[in-house]
This record gives structure tokens, sequence and C-alpha cells, in this order.
């Protein structure tokens, strides 16, 4: 099996003369009105789950930085507004226990019998497989075991999706970069991590092996091209939503109640409460821009 075109090494394009520039990104203003819109049919999608007790499962998979956390760790880029009593995001990480497909199946069997949730599972054991935390006769037998495991969970009419987020070394190195210089993301950085830039071509090769195991023809492998995580995140769940035969469910009509007539109930004397200090009126009358607040009196 070849190697993606964006997981050759610059290396080797440099061997070959070829070179890369600046990698192109969606315009931002585009990317958010095309976001808006599938967020929107992503929620229609979690309605028609929930009326029809259909079970999902997606696997995200992919290199290190690659932008498969990113587009789905809270949901914030896939949808803000999706329900989280819905749908549950799970992060595997490497097994205490050498037995791998058992964890597999217990992360995900423990969820799904419940038909109200539809996982999201991140960086599950595959990654140990390709990034070699495995003695070779565990690598061996999940390769073996796993898409065993893969056609029960659809035997059991759940439906299955998986998503392998492709990166090149040259924009990994760049995000790894970024993240080592950012305070703020740097606890996404570790020691593996850096490591991997070390073996790109070690871990391109363990990532086809997996591959001729792992992309079975009742669950193919979809390869989203991640250089531009604008770009992925809006063609990943573009395909997921439209590999769905989701129909959209009529709402409830819902309506107002009126409240009730006063029983006389007297707050609480705020005297006896601790406040939090309000920083936020600070930090506006500092600006220039002071708020002004309601009476406490109006507010419970």
């Amino acid at each position: 099996m070849t190697h993606d075109k964006s997981e050759t090494s610059s290396q080797t394009k440099k061997n070959t003369g070829q070179g890369r520039g600046k990698v192109p990104r969606l315009n931002k203003a585009i990317y958010e009105a095309e976001l808006l819109r599938l967020q929107e049919r992503l929620v229609e999608m979690q309605s028609w789950f929930k009326a029809t007790d259909q079970r999902l499962v997606v696997i995200f998979e992919g290199r290190d930085a690659a932008g498969k956390g990113g587009a789905i760790k809270g949901s914030p880029n896939i949808s803000p507004t999706a329900s989280p009593d819905r749908g549950t995001a799970n992060s595997d990480r490497a097994p205490k226990d050498p037995v791998v497909l058992p964890a597999l199946c217990r992360a995900s069997t423990s969820r799904r019998r419940d038909p109200a949730l539809r996982p999201f599972l991140v960086q599950p054991w595959r990654s140990r497989a390709r990034d070699g935390l495995l003695h070779p006769e565990e690598h061996r037998l999940f390769l073996q075991q796993c898409p065993i495991f893969e056609r029960m969970l659809m035997d059991d009419g759940i439906i299955l999706r998986k998503y392998w987020f492709s990166v090149s070394d040259d924009e990994q190195e760049r995000r790894f970069r970024s993240r080592m210089n950012d305070p703020m993301r740097r606890w996404k950085l570790s020691p593996t991590d850096l490591e991997s830039l070390t073996r790109w071509e070690d871990y391109s090769r363990a990532k086809d092996e997996m591959f001729i195991h792992t992309d079975i023809p009742e669950a193919r492998w979809n390869v989203v091209a991640s250089d531009d995580k604008r770009s992925a995140r809006i063609n990943m769940i573009a395909h997921l939503l439209d590999s769905i035969p989701f129909e959209k469910v009529e709402q409830p009509a819902l309506s107002m109640p009126k409240r009730p007539q006063s029983t006389g109930y007297h707050r609480t004397d705020r005297e006896l409460q601790l406040p939090v200090p309000d920083r936020a009126l600070d930090v506006a009358r500092e600006a220039g821009k002071p708020l002004k607040r309601r009476s406490h009196e109006d507010i419970s």
C-alpha cells in the first residue's frame, strides 16, 4: 500500500525536487458560515437518532496533531449546540492491561446497550498498534481481532464510521512548534509527540499495515486531508451527515406557561450570603464602558 500524498515525508519531497509552500487556508468567514449550516444539520441528525433509537459510533484517528481531537473535543468544532445527553466523547489511553481488544470492548460495549448514547471515540487502541506500543504478539492479535469486533458492533445494529486525519510532516512540525511556544497549549505536547518526528516513516509503515487489516469493506477508513484544519472539519462533518440516512424530525410545539401569583415568598437577606466579587464591573469601568447593574431585588 502506498502512503497518502499528505503523509509523504519532506525529505522525500526534497529528494524529488518538489517543495511545499504555506498551506492554503479556507477563508474564516466562509468556514464559519458553512460550519453553522452543518451544525444545524447535526442537531437534526441527533434528533433523528433519539427518535429512532439508532446508535452511532464515530472513530477519529490520525497522527499526533492531525486535528482529530480538536474536531470533536466537547464538540466545539462539530456542534456547540449538540445536546450533551445525546452523545459522548471518549479518548482512550494506553492500557495497563496487556490484553488490548478486551479493553476496547469494555470501552465500547459499556455504551452500546444504551440507546440514548451516541459515543464519539477519539484516539482508540489503533494508535497503540500504529505507534509500536504493543508487543509483536499483542499487535498481531489486535490486527486479527479488531475487524471481528467492528463487525460485531455493526451486527448489533450500530452505525460505524471511521475517519483518518492525514497531515503532512512539515505541517505536523509547525503545529508542534506552535504548541511548544504557547503556554495555553503546551500541555498538549508530550515527549511521545516529539519522538514521532524522528519516526515518521516507521509510523507510516505501521499505519499502512493497520489499514491492510482494518480497512474492511463494511467499515472503510475515510481519509481526511487535514493540513488545513478548517477544510478538514467541514469535509469530515459533511461526509458524516451525507453518509447517515436521517430524516428531519418534527419537534413538539412548546408554549411558555404563565407565572402564578406570588404566595408571599421573601428572599433570604443577601447579607447572609457570600457573593462573588464583580470583577466584570471593574474591568468595564477601567475600559471606560461602565455597566449598570439591575437591582439585587430583581435577581434571585
